[in-house]
């Protein structure tokens, strides 16, 4: 109880490991980056100044090449022209969004845990068959398609596959793509900062669920220029934006008709949590509990058992020296069921341009050399 009680307090002297000054990395890649942990645990951040009331940053802001590439107008060809379908009106966008930090989202996240109240009086083996399979499809909807093909493109795949592994990961309850790929790519451009969606600096629990409640930090993610322009010019993303809360109803629905209550319970609330809960931990637990191999300049962690729940994101701090890579598990005992999956993809011809890290790249980013 104790350990809790000092993560959820944002003072360096609370973190399972000492506040070294990690040499910088990505310089070029991010506007506030982690000099001095201990310090922007206070509130200095050696990189920032106010003007006129605003937060301005020293260094120059550029972003990775994935993130620099999305960031084309949405909706827009080559040539410029508008693409873009006649908007909803915002109220119903707006009604619409069940991502992090919206009502429609809080109410989500709070009524597949309530499912999960019910589980124990409605068990049986075939709702808990149920319950495992969608977690195995969602997740892997999550890992592979919204994670590594869509944020980092680590890969290429047909377009039908990409909207059909797109599609498993929309019902994992964790929002659309376009809302997921956003949020994701503002947490590598600021990670462990202030402007980290869901920075450990702010406590263990605020990354791990805090964030998602966080109404206000959600408003000033939204005022912040696109970062997903290669998502939003695409109908398919779009429609499944204005169109999310549908889709989990109507799985639902489909789960009641086929087993009736215990199906909805097992296969909506109790599949939901979990999944939910080890996503959460890749943002909270792998970025304060874990070894590092790399000199990524953040907190990124390697947590073999995170690693092993959510089908190889707990090798987060490989995933943060080599963003672009497809496999996560570098080491060949390192799990990695995504890129097992990847893999076996690429051996049918389904997957190509599979991007991986060189031995050059390893060797410059280690922090022993052996």
């Amino acid at each position: 109880m104790a350990l809790f009680l000092s993560l959820s307090t944002p003072n360096a002297k609370s973190l399972p490991f000492s506040p070294q000054i990690y040499p910088l990395r990505r310089q070029t890649q991010t506007g506030i980056l982690l000099r001095n942990y201990s310090s922007i645990c206070r509130g200095q951040n050696p990189f920032t100044y106010y003007r006129n009331g605003e937060i301005q940053h020293t260094l120059s802001r550029k972003l990775s090449p994935i993130v620099r590439a999305a960031e084309t107008p949405a909706g827009s060809d080559d040539n410029g022209e508008d693409m873009t379908s006649p908007p909803l009106p915002a109220r119903m966008l707006k009604f619409l969004d069940v991502g992090p930090g919206s009502p429609a989202g809080a109410v989500l996240l709070a009524s597949t845990h309530l499912l999960c109240l019910f589980a124990p009086f409605c068990f049986t083996w075939d709702a808990a068959g149920v319950a495992l399979g969608l977690a195995v499809v969602t997740a892997l909807g999550v890992t592979l398609s919204y994670h590594r093909n869509l944020c980092h493109r680590s890969f290429k795949i047909p377009k039908w596959l990409e909207y059909l592994f797109a599609y498993c990961g929309v019902h994992a309850l964790q929002g659309d793509p376009i809302g997921w790929v956003s949020t994701h790519r503002q947490h590598h451009q600021h990670c462990d900062s202030e402007k980290d969606p869901h920075s450990p600096i702010q406590g263990f629990w605020y990354s791990h669920l805090g964030w998602m409640l966080d109404f206000n930090s959600t408003n000033e993610r939204g005022e912040m220029p696109t970062n997903v322009g290669d998502l939003e010019s695409q109908f398919f993303y779009k429609f499944i934006q204005r169109t999310y809360i549908i889709h989990p109803i109507l799985l639902a629905t489909l789960l009641y008709v086929t087993g009736g209550f215990p199906y909805v319970v097992w296969g909506m609330g109790v599949r939901a949590v979990l999944t939910y809960q080890i996503t959460f931990l890749v943002n909270s637990a792998c970025h304060l509990w874990g070894t590092q191999a790399w000199n990524t300049g953040d907190l990124s962690r390697n947590n073999w058992l995170v690693a092993m729940l959510s089908f190889g994101e707990g090798w987060h701090n490989n995933h943060h020296t080599f963003e672009y890579s497809a496999r996560h598990g570098l080491e060949w005992w390192q799990l990695d069921i995504t890129w097992y999956v990847v893999r076996a993809l690429q051996a049918f011809g389904l997957a190509t341009d599979v991007k991986l890290p060189t031995d050059a790249q390893k060797k410059k980013m280690a922090l022993t050399t052996t």
